[in-house]
């Protein structure tokens, strides 16, 4: 079964438009989630919304948005008035510019959602505009109305289709002069940051969202299924503070001891020369062709490690 499309409308560029669909490309469905309950009872309890005056229960046809004009009288605005309000947004995503996409500050990133064609017709259309912003390695910058709410969307190909991340507005992100000012600029020793430097080094590597998971949630998870099988709940101890640091220098120190322990530095295969070639050069040659020649340094390199090994 396809995936619920939660947006319809066209994507437009100048006078090229197509038909396309919107999903949502995050999911929170795999999260635990609890119901409220009565301790006593054990029954779930249901939520109602009740009169601030008169304590009397207010059933769902009559209830109604208000939006507060003086103390305690309000305009009510009904559902189907909001929905009669109608701007280009709301069925079509204008590609108005087209910028870097470096350009854009991380922190503007909100949710993201796939774009494909909604139509057979509207493919040629879709493609031309995917593949020209691959092209000339930019993103494109429209507004799309989402849950009555326009929204900057950001538009970039991906694979055969579009990535659309709603960003949100500038009022919408604090800016970091007011939490930042107070932090002293500070001259660091050369070797505090050399060390540093190592540490991130030793721990670099690539992301791949799966080797993270919310451990967390895992926990809670275990804890469900120990309440279900009647067995006390496992007692996780408090993990130990970071305590204040007195010396940096032997901080770093001990941290790359750390990490040399956990993973300890192994020179790539690719790097060794092959096992056949080894005999037909001697050692005692590698050596004076490293000093007289820079571009044999680089497989004379191990040899020395290998009589180490003996």
């Amino acid at each position: 079964m396809a995936p619920r499309a939660n947006w319809k409308g066209y994507l437009k560029l100048s006078l090229v438009s197509c038909a396309v669909n919107l999903y949502p490309a995050s999911s929170t469905s795999s999260r635990v989630s609890f119901n409220t309950i009565n301790r006593r009872t054990g029954n779930k309890v249901k939520r109602q919304f009740v009169d601030a005056e008169t304590g009397d229960v207010v059933e769902t046809e009559d209830q109604a948005k208000g939006y507060p004009v003086a103390k305690n009288s309000y305009l009510i605005v009904d559902d189907d008035e909001l929905d009669k309000i109608q701007i280009e947004s709301t069925h079509t995503i204008d590609i108005e510019k087209f910028v870097p996409r470096a350009e854009i500050d991380p922190r503007y990133y909100d949710t993201p959602y796939y774009i494909a064609p909604g139509e057979r017709v509207g493919e040629e259309a879709f493609a031309i505009i995917r593949d020209a912003m691959r092209d000339e390695k930019v993103v494109g910058l429209g507004r799309v109305v989402i849950a009555r709410r326009e929204r900057i969307m950001m538009l970039e190909p991906l694979g055969k289709g579009i990535l659309g991340t709603a960003l949100r507005y500038g009022s919408e992100v604090r800016g970091e002069d007011a939490y930042f000012e107070e932090i002293p600029d500070l001259k660091l020793p050369e070797e505090m940051k050399e060390l540093a430097n190592v540490i991130i080094e030793r721990k670099a590597g690539h992301f791949k969202p799966e080797e993270f998971t919310d451990r967390y949630e895992d926990a809670v998870v275990e804890l469900i299924r120990a309440k279900q099988a009647g067995m006390p709940p496992k007692v996780t101890e408090e993990p130990a503070r970071p305590s204040n640091v007195v010396s940096i220098m032997d901080a770093l120190r001990k941290s790359i001891a750390a990490e040399t322990a956990k993973a300890p530095v192994v020179r790539p295969k690719a790097e060794m020369p092959p096992a056949e070639e080894a005999p037909a050069v001697p050692k005692p040659k590698a050596r004076s062709k490293a000093k007289g020649k820079t571009t044999a340094a680089a497989p004379a390199a191990p040899a020395p490690k290998a009589r180490k090994a003996k």
